[in-house]
């Protein structure tokens, strides 16, 4: 293990919020989530400024109708609003697809009559941005 050193630092709330939500949502300690912070900004420094897809993370883009996008948005204030967390886009979605994934990745394994052959992998149910235990 690398020798380590605290390092503290005020900042404004709105910075401690914002570091708070992405430590949750990356599931790490706040010092796990500041050291990924500061590498991956040094990183970009040395890269000119351009990010490296270190983590083997895609980027996936389309539109939708405004009408869905508003309910969307009115959906994460009503989830902030009743446990206090804010809920991101990012988020929601993610578990939308991965909860829409396992249920159908179940109903092949279920519906398989050769389970061990054609089973999909244990990481099939981990996103790309979770680490393995």
């Amino acid at each position: 293990m690398a020798t380590t050193k605290n390092l503290c630092a005020q900042i404004s709330l709105d910075l401690h919020q914002k570091i708070s939500e992405g430590k949750e949502a990356a599931g790490l300690t706040t010092a796990q989530y500041i050291t990924n912070l500061l590498l991956e900004y040094y990183e970009m420094k040395e890269n000119g400024g351009n990010t490296t897809m270190a983590n083997n993370s895609r980027t996936m883009a389309f539109q939708i109708p405004e009408e869905l996008f508003q309910r969307i948005k009115a959906h994460l204030e009503r989830e902030t609003q009743r446990t206090g967390r804010k809920l991101t886009q990012r988020e929601f979605v993610l578990g939308l697809i991965e909860e829409a994934l396992n249920e159908a990745e179940q109903q092949v394994v279920e519906n398989d009559p050769e389970p061990e052959e054609k089973q999909p992998s244990e990481d099939a149910s981990v996103s790309p941005c979770e680490a393995q235990p």
